[in-house]
């Protein structure tokens, strides 16, 4: 059974949307697996699904890695757990 937790994001930031990315017009959907430690850091950080650009992907996962999260809890003692976190990358028209 796993943790409970709606692993909330505390204000974190977003991802700066790398230049040459924007430049290209590179866009999509990466989403990660992130394994949250009792601390609520961010133990390791891997992509589950690909956004289709490595740039785009990479940015994500060093951004995640500077997360913080609520930790996942089972009767109230805080437990690692494993979490999906899409990140957009979308251009403004």
């Amino acid at each position: 059974m796993q943790p409970s937790s709606n692993a909330s994001h505390l204000n974190n930031p977003t991802p700066n949307y790398p230049a040459v990315s924007r430049r290209l017009g590179e866009q999509g959907v990466v989403v990660l697996s992130v394994l949250i430690g009792t601390d609520g850091l961010p133990q390791k950080v891997e992509v589950k699904k690909s956004s289709g650009f490595e740039r785009l992907d990479r940015q994500a996962v060093d951004t995640v890695l500077r997360w913080r999260f609520v930790p996942g809890t089972r009767n109230g003692v805080p437990e690692a757990m494993w979490y999906q976190q899409p990140i957009h990358f979308v251009l403004k028209q």
